[in-house]
């Protein structure tokens, strides 16, 4: 049994242009760009860096995000380097399956599918809870759940869900535009907050701007909540100095997630030598210099110590701390907005990834059908959309959100390898873009993300650990049985 069989680059292109399995070119650098943005930019940037300056690294948090996005930049050149040479969808999978072979293939898949899926339905959970908190700043009695069936319904998450799979479903050109102007809206918000933010800031709230040492406040949750290195070391959590900085960026490198995502469209790209590296990168840019600007108005607007007084901060509360409570309405607006393109942009992956584990016989071959009129995957999306919902709708899935910064942090960690690996094995192919400096990029890459994975929770490695059982329990009942590689080797043999 041949585990580690690898999918020639010529196949995957060939593959991609099979009739009724093949993905329409319809995007251009701007489409790109903005894609990434959406998917980065969500509520996130109106909380994340807070919770980080308040209980991780203070002032110094703005070092945590320029840790994170030099450690997305790092990996989004490797995705870059792939996507040029290998334009078809599926991303981390596709760059997997060409270099390291068919297993690890699809576990990097079965790890992207868990990524999408709990961030798409936590981020619908989410954008749920923002409805609810727009409804209360505009004074409208409208209840967040329902009884549906004798269960709790929360009906904010179906009703988006809902929508933006049938835009996808109708067209990626169409999904793009309607992005466009989502991302355009909540950029201004952002923008806006950010501005008037400034006009609050006293330079004495940046000192210290790296605080001292401390040992971390006690959760209370034991082991569990522990970070996986200070698990196995047996060294105890610190919050601030070096130690916080470090944390601080493991936490907000939730911010960053969705790059990836960028890259699984490089088959709907128009010209991908040129527009996929231009996109990827430029919207890493904007969505990086947004997030550093908003962490320096929310750790200059008032003291760490007061954002972590607060118990859940956020950049509402750093305004409701100056008096400017005015605010919390346009964050709330913003939160909703921003959330809404993540969503989509999080459904149109999931249903790529899926559909590109379909077409190689992965998963069943049906899923990976488009639809003759819009060339979309049309039953794979509704797919993943109802099972979206579901989760969103109906469950605590909130709790498993770290799962979302581990299934990225591992397919970071593959393709970053996979760079070498290729490079080795078709010394012929000269990609458009080429990650400079030789390996030094990659294996920083690789070591800086497994150094990130090793500071999330003990527990997520203990859920990581019991998908990767249910993805190798499907791929040996299934998936090699029916990869269509496998199949085409034994017809030739």
């Amino acid at each position: 049994m041949d585990l580690f069989r690898t999918k020639s680059i010529e196949q995957s292109i060939k593959d991609s242009d099979e009739k009724g399995h093949g993905l329409k070119r319809s995007l251009n650098t701007w489409d790109l760009m903005i894609m990434g943005v959406a998917v980065a930019v969500g509520a996130g940037i109106f909380s994340v860096g807070a919770q980080a300056a308040a209980f991780n690294a203070g002032p110094a948090v703005t070092i945590s995000f320029v840790l994170a996005a030099i450690t997305c930049a790092l990996a989004i050149m490797c995705y870059a380097e792939f996507a040029t040479a290998l334009p078809v969808a599926g991303s981390a999978y596709v760059f997997t399956y060409a270099t390291m072979g068919e297993l690890l293939a699809w576990i990097i898949g079965w790890n992207l599918i868990l990524e999408l899926l709990m961030a798409a339905a936590v981020i619908a959970k989410f954008w749920g809870v923002y409805l609810s908190d727009l409804f209360s700043v505009l004074n409208l009695d409208i209840p967040a759940e329902i009884s549906f069936l004798g269960l709790d319904l929360t009906w904010g998450p179906l009703l988006i869900v809902a929508v933006f799979t049938a835009v996808l479903i109708y067209g990626t050109k169409l999904s793009a535009r309607v992005n466009s102007v989502f991302t355009v809206i909540k950029i201004g918000i952002v923008l806006f907050v950010i501005v008037v933010g400034f006009f609050y800031v006293s330079p004495e709230n940046y000192a210290p701007f790296v605080p001292a040492a401390e040992a971390a406040a006690e959760s209370g949750s034991g082991w569990a909540d522990q970070p996986f290195l200070s698990f196995l070391s047996g060294a105890s959590p610190a919050a601030f100095g070096f130690t916080g900085i470090i944390s601080g960026a493991a936490l907000v490198f939730f911010a960053f997630i969705g790059f990836d995502v960028v890259a699984t469209s490089a088959e709907e790209v128009k010209n991908p030598s040129r527009t996929l590296p231009r996109g990827i990168f430029a919207g890493l840019i904007v969505v990086s210099i947004l997030y550093i600007l908003v962490t320096l108005v929310v750790t200059g607007m008032v003291s760490y110590k007061e954002l972590g007084a607060s118990g859940a901060p956020s950049l509402a509360t750093a305004f409701q701390l100056v008096g400017a409570d005015w605010a919390a309405g346009i964050i709330s607006l913003g939160s909703l907005i921003g959330l809404t393109t993540v969503i989509m942009v999080l459904l149109m992956g999931l249903a790529r990834v899926i559909f590109a584990l379909s077409r190689d016989g992965l998963l069943p071959r049906g899923l990976s059908r488009t639809s003759d009129k819009h060339a979309t995957p049309a039953r794979t999306q509704i797919l993943c959309g109802v099972v979206v919902a579901l989760l969103a709708g109906f469950t605590q899935v909130e709790v498993l959100a770290e799962m979302i910064n581990i299934g990225t942090l591992s397919a970071f960690i593959t393709v970053s390898l996979g760079i070498l690996v290729l490079r080795r094995k078709r010394p012929d192919l000269r990609p458009a873009f080429r990650v400079p400096f030789g390996k030094v990029i990659p294996l920083a890459s690789a070591a800086l993300c497994l150094y990130l994975m090793f500071n999330l929770a003990t527990i997520t490695w203990l859920f990581f650990a019991g998908w990767l059982v249910i993805g190798f329990v499907i791929y040996f009942a299934y998936g090699n049985r029916h990869s269509r590689l496998r199949l085409q080797q034994h017809s030739y043999a």
